[in-house]
């Protein structure tokens, strides 16, 4: 079997019944509880997740740490998803565990991001891993990654409308699905707001788990450094970090050296093409699609989306300062021409067509709305550059 052929397995799973961890815990049995292993900083949230993870990330590597990461999606590869003090999961791993798991007779079968996380926490087992940050996929209580053991801390970024249906339907569920996933008597460090806020303090008052919320003006979420991560939305993520890795008692070099190195590719992510500059950020939902049009006071945008996104909503803040729009597909199972006019099949192309009229105007050119079509046009930007941009 080789990798591709492996990964298109994994792609290919889809979970039955309803969400929940029976299917992850059947996994993790028959590998022998790897994440009983190591410890775990759990990160929440509607927005911020892989931000906050990589100023982590960046600190526990200061530190000396063996730690893990575990994150969703990927841009280019799988393997982005998995990474250690070691670096990325191996391509030979993922083959051998999807060799195993089609070996395996599934009363329950489990979908992708079950086999992922398993995956993930067997990886963690084998590198010797002591603390991961671990990115929750869609919600919190019912998510596969809530069945960490050992969690040390959680943080939980914000609370926005993404993923309703899947999470109840109204903010307060959304709310109340993240929330549900505090341990008893773990802290929380969290920037909700509003109705979210009021969920979050009412759960953590029933877990006892101690909740410090985000301020600026508080020493706890103090920056002592400037983030590397661009976009005023990130100094919100960078103190969340700093607060958690000072709970977590990481000495003040280490969570300065971690928010000046950390990366996140695909976010706010710029590359200079032909005099032009051209963003990239995957903005999926309103709040997202909110702060990335305050970071640009004018764009050309390319667009692409998934049916199960709130497109009209996303737009609603685009819109606005958009000089030209171009649609796009984002990938496959993407919304096409029903975007609207232009539409490019070929996200390339859209860029293509939106770069000549920027050189015309030096206005830059802003492609969002998934972080499928960030990858797809990303992977054709990298090799112009023979690395990743500054």
């Amino acid at each position: 079997m080789t990798y591709r052929e492996a990964t298109g397995w994994l792609f290919a799973q889809r979970r039955q019944g309803e969400r929940g961890l029976s299917r992850i815990r059947t996994l993790l049995e028959r590998l022998g509880h790897p994440e009983e292993a190591f410890q775990a900083v759990h990160v929440l949230g509607t927005n911020g997740k892989g931000s906050v993870v990589a100023y982590l990330e960046a600190a526990f590597r200061a530190a000396g740490l063996p730690y893990g990461a575990y994150t969703s999606p990927h841009l280019l590869d799988f393997r982005e998803r998995i990474r250690t003090h070691q670096g990325l999961i191996l391509e030979e791993e993922v083959v051998g565990f999807v060799a195993w798991a089609r070996g395996e007779a599934w009363p329950e079968p489990p979908g992708f991001f079950d086999w992922a996380t398993a995956l993930a926490f067997q990886h963690f087992q084998k590198r010797g891993v002591a603390l991961a940050a671990v990115e929750a996929g869609v919600g919190g209580e019912k998510d596969a990654t809530n069945i960490l053991p050992r969690v040390a801390l959680t943080v939980l970024t914000n609370v926005g409308e993404d993923h309703l249906e899947a999470l109840g339907g109204s903010l307060e569920a959304v709310a109340r699905e993240k929330a549900g996933a505090f341990r008893k008597g773990v802290l929380v460090v969290t920037g909700a707001r509003g109705i979210g806020l009021e969920v979050v303090r009412e759960m953590a008052r029933t877990r006892g788990s101690p909740l410090y919320l985000l301020d600026p003006l508080d020493p706890l979420f103090a920056l002592p450094a400037p983030p590397a991560l661009k976009g005023a939305f990130q100094e919100e993520n960078a103190r969340l970090a700093a607060a958690a890795l000072r709970l977590l008692g990481f000495p003040e070099e280490a969570i300065a050296q971690g928010l000046q190195e950390a990366r996140h590719p695909g976010r706010l992510e710029c590359f200079l093409l032909e005099g032009v500059e051209v963003y990239l950020d995957g903005a999926h939902n309103p709040p997202a699609a909110l702060a990335l049009s305050r970071e640009l006071s004018a764009y050309h945008l390319v667009f692409g989306a998934f049916p199960r996104k709130d497109v009209k909503g996303v737009l609603a803040h685009l819109l606005p300062k958009a000089r030209s729009v171009r649609y796009t597909r984002a990938g496959e199972g993407a919304l096409g021409r029903e975007l609207g006019e232009p539409f490019f099949e070929d996200p390339w192309e859209a860029l293509g067509e939106a770069l000549k009229v920027a050189q015309g105007d030096g206005v830059p050119v802003l492609a969002t709305g998934s972080l499928y079509l960030v990858g797809a046009l990303r992977g054709r930007l990298l090799p112009r550059f023979g690395q990743d941009p500054p």
